[in-house]
Formats: structure tokens, C-alpha cells, sequence
């Protein structure tokens, strides 16, 4: 399959310089006719409960699928379920699993160093502190295909 530069080429070699003028006629009146169009959705759009009450609105009252509505409010599809199935984002309680979880996100794209939980060493049953050791029977071998 030729591209349209080779296609351009192939015409001037062959002095189709008529086929060149047409050609140039319709990449003319493409840029006068070419738009920028908006964006598919909004991007950065934060999650609130508004928000989330008008997803819940637009499904009950709408016959609108949940892609449909992403697009509409500017979210992703994925949200719009969790909003619909799981009822997420409806409380404004920023201990909300999913309220950590964007500041988190939000903390990482700003390049914030979040701490790391330290790991902690195993105790024994008398309190000092030593490696865990196996539990007896069980084995952690590979399986052999006579296994299944």
C-alpha cells in the first residue's frame, strides 16, 4: 500500500501535473475545513460527592449507559460503576477508602515522598524477636504434573 507522499511522487515522475493541481485543491479546502475537536472527556475531573449524586440522577432518571454518562460529567466508565454498584464517593468523609486513595495519587504526582512502614521482624512465642520458622507439613516444593 503506497502512502500519499509516495502516491505525490508518482505523479510528478509521470508529469500528471493536472492530478497534482486537483490533489492540492482538496488538501486546501480540508484545512479550511478541519476543527479542533474538544477532548473526548475532561481530564483531572475530581471525584466529589455532587458528582457523584448527579451519576446516580443521570442513571435513574435517564436511560443512558454507563460510558454515556462517564461522558457526559467527565469521568471515566469505571467510576461511574463504582458509583453505581458500590455507592462509592457519596459520603464527603476524607477517611473514605477511596478519598485516601486520590490523595495518595494526588501526593505521587506531585513527587511528595510518602513514608514506608518499616518491616517488622517476627516475635516468637517468648516475645524475642527471631526469624519465623516453617510451619511443619507443609511443604513448599513444586507441584509434579502426577500432582493434579
Amino acid at each position: 500500500m503506497a502512502t500519499l507522499k509516495e502516491f505525490e511522487e508518482a505523479l510528478r515522475e509521470h508529469g500528471m501535473n493536472m492530478a497534482l493541481a486537483l490533489l492540492e485543491r482538496l488538501r486546501k479546502r480540508d484545512r479550511a475545513t478541519r476543527t479542533v475537536k474538544p477532548a473526548r472527556r475532561l481530564t483531572g475531573q475530581k471525584m466529589t460527592p455532587d458528582l457523584a449524586r448527579a451519576i446516580l440522577d443521570l442513571h435513574a432518571s435517564t436511560g443512558m449507559t454507563q460510558q454515556e454518562i462517564a461522558f457526559k460529567v467527565g469521568v471515566n466508565q469505571g467510576r461511574v460503576n463504582e458509583v453505581i454498584k458500590r455507592g462509592k464517593w457519596l459520603s464527603d468523609d476524607p477517611h473514605a477508602p477511596e478519598a485516601v486513595a486520590r490523595d495518595k495519587a494526588i501526593a505521587r504526582m506531585r513527587g511528595d515522598p510518602r513514608p514506608r512502614k518499616a518491616a517488622r521482624p517476627a516475635k516468637s512465642a517468648r516475645g524475642t524477636k527471631e526469624p519465623a520458622a516453617p510451619r511443619k507439613g507443609t511443604s513448599q516444593g513444586q507441584l509434579a504434573f502426577g500432582d493434579l
